[in-house]
C-alpha cells in the first residue's frame, strides 16, 4: 500500500464512511481517514481509520471519459450482487470479502471489507527468487481445496455452454489487435474453432466461477484458509474457467521470471490433482479437467499477453506460447 495522506473532511465521501461504512466494522472516524493507493485495474483506495485502524477498500467504478455513468452503475451494482452470492458457499477456511455498501453519488463506490492475508502472487515469487516452493505447494493445495469446494457445492443441472466461452475468447483476440501475426492469429481462430467441435467441451455442469482467479485476488492466512475479493466478473460456466486461470497464470509467472516455463509443471501438476482429489472418482475427474484445460489455459495466455505493460516481445512469446498450448489437445488426439 502507498500512503496518500489524509481524507479531508470537506470531502463527501468523509461522511460517507463515517456514518455508514466504518459503523459496520466497530469504527467511528472521529479521528478521520488515512488513505492508500492500491494497484488495479479501477481506481481502488484503502481507507483506514485514525482512531482504530480499522481498514475498508473504496473501488471507483466511474471516471469520467473512461466509461459512461449507467454502465459504471451496472457494473457496481453487478459485484455487489455477485459478492453477496458468492459468499452463500464461504465457510470453513474459505472467506470473501464483504461488501459493505454502494453509493452511485461518490462515482459509483463501492465499498467492501479489507482483508488481511498474503497474495499469492508473492508465494508464486518467493518459490521463484527464494527457494519457498514447498510453501508454494502448500498454499496451491489451500486454493485447489478453496476452488473445488465452491464449484462442486454450486453445480446445477445444466451444461455448460462454452460457444459463450468460445465468444470470450474471440473477444481477447479481438483485443491482441496487431500483436499476433496473420498467420498466428489464423491459426488461433481455427483452434477455437476445433474446441468449438469437440463434445467434451460441452459435457460438464455450470458451476459458480471466480471468473478472475488471478494470483493478485487471492490471499492466504493461516493453515488453509484462503480468502478472495474482485468478484466482478464471478459468472457460471465450466469449472475449468478458474482451473485454467491458474494454472496459465503459474506458466507465465514461471516462465516470465527464469526464462524457463517447465519449471511450473511440478506446481501445475500438484494443483491439478489436488482439485481432482475432492471428487467422488479422482481419477475421471482428472482426466476430464486436464482434457478441457489446454483451451482454458492457452485462452489465459492470451489474456495476459493483452497487458501493454509487459515487454513486446514477450508479449509475442506467450501469443506463441498460447499456439502450443491451445494445441496439446489435438497432439493427445492423434496418438
Amino acid at each position: 500500500m502507498q500512503y496518500l495522506g489524509h481524507l479531508p473532511s470537506s470531502d463527501p465521501l468523509f461522511g460517507y464512511l463515517k456514518h455508514e461504512i466504518m459503523p459496520q466494522l466497530g469504527a467511528c472516524g472521529k479521528e478521520g481517514f488515512r488513505v492508500f493507493g492500491s494497484s488495479s485495474s479501477h481506481a481502488v483506495y484503502i481507507y483506514e481509520d485514525r482512531a482504530t485502524g480499522c481498514k475498508a477498500v473504496g473501488k471507483f467504478y466511474f471516471s469520467p471519459g473512461a466509461d459512461t455513468f449507467e454502465r459504471s452503475r451496472h457494473k457496481m451494482y453487478r459485484e455487489y450482487r455477485n459478492i453477496g452470492e458468492f459468499r452463500t458457499f464461504m465457510g470453513g477456511n474459505r472467506y470473501a470479502a464483504k461488501a459493505l455498501g454502494c453509493n452511485e453519488q461518490l462515482n459509483c463506490l463501492l465499498t467492501v471489507e479489507y482483508c488481511p492475508g498474503r497474495s499469492l502472487d508473492s508465494v508464486i515469487l518467493d518459490a521463484i527468487y527464494r527457494n519457498g516452493g514447498r510453501q508454494l505447494q502448500e498454499k496451491l493445495a489451500a486454493l485447489a481445496e478453496f476452488l473445488a469446494q465452491v464449484h462442486n457445492s454450486s453445480a446445477r443441472p445444466v451444461m455448460v455452454d462454452f460457444h459463450k466461452v468460445c465468444r470470450y475468447f474471440e473477444a481477447v483476440l479481438t483485443q491482441l489487435g496487431t500483436l499476433p501475426s496473420p498467420s498466428e492469429k489464423s491459426r488461433l481462430q481455427a483452434l477455437c474453432g476445433s474446441y468449438r467441435q469437440d463434445l467434451q467441451m460441452y459435457q460438464d455442469q455450470e458451476v459458480l466461477v471466480h471468473g478472475d482467479a488471478t494470483p493478485a485476488n487471492f490471499l492466504f492466512g493461516d493453515g488453509r484458509r484462503v480468502v478472495t475479493f474482485d468478484l466482478e466478473k464471478m459468472q457460471r460456466t465450466d469449472r475449468v474457467f478458474d482451473v485454467g486461470r491458474v494454472t496459465g497464470e503459474l506458466q507465465h509467472y514461471f516462465l516470465c521470471h527464469t526464462g524457463n516455463k517447465y519449471a511450473a509443471e511440478p506446481f501445475i501438476s500438484g494443483f491439478l490433482r489436488e482439485y481432482a482429489g475432492y471428487f467422488p472418482d479422482c481419477g475421471s475427474a482428472f482426466i476430464s479437467v486436464t482434457r478441457r484445460l489446454p483451451f482454458y489455459m492457452g485462452m489465459n495466455l492470451l489474456r495476459i499477453a493483452r497487458n501493454s505493460y509487459l515487454p513486446l516481445d514477450y508479449r509475442k512469446h506467450l501469443v506463441g506460447e498460447a499456439i502450443l498450448t491451445l494445441e496439446r489437445s489435438e497432439t493427445c488426439s492423434r496418438h
